[in-house]
């Protein structure tokens, strides 16, 4: 019989945040072992997908039907400190607006693995907006906007 590692599970909802675990990659780093300051977007973006997908927010599904898709509209972000080759990085996002076609999410990066010791590296906002497949901005698929407000207000999510 061969011992497995447990699923790996990046993230998970803490009341109203979603936190999302990471690694610094060699990959992720320029010669100085310094993440390259793009690749925070990534751990970012990775982060939001993964939270919802866990809400039940089915990205692919409306896209396949011809739906929409999401696209970040707008994005501020302020570096802080570097994140190194092999840190332990924590993303967590925050709903803190819905639209009809929009959410504004904070996000933030930590080295560590919990928000009580974990040192800010990285705070972002972002508003990604739903489009048509003709790129014009259109109301979120029926009940995505009622799983963005339970998110935002720590409720549980509507299933």
């Amino acid at each position: 019989m061969v011992n497995a590692p447990p699923p790996f599970i990046p993230g998970a909802f803490v009341g109203a945040e979603h936190h999302y675990r990471a690694r610094v990659y060699f990959e992720d780093t320029d010669l100085s072992g310094i993440v390259y300051h793009a690749n925070y977007l990534r751990y970012m973006e990775r982060a939001r997908s993964d939270m919802l997908r866990i809400a039940g927010i089915d990205q692919r599904a409306a896209m396949d039907a011809g739906d929409g898709s999401w696209a970040v509209t707008d994005l501020t972000i302020k570096y802080r400190r570097p994140a190194r080759l092999d840190d332990d990085l924590l993303v967590v996002s925050t709903v803190e607006a819905v639209r009809g076609a929009s959410v504004i999410i904070a996000q933030r990066i930590l080295r560590g693995t919990d928000t009580l010791s974990g040192e800010t590296l990285t705070d972002g906002h972002v508003t990604a907006a739903f489009l048509s497949p003709e790129g014009r901005p259109r109301r979120q698929p029926g009940g995505w906007a009622d799983r963005f407000t339970a998110i935002m207000n720590g409720e549980k999510i509507p299933c």
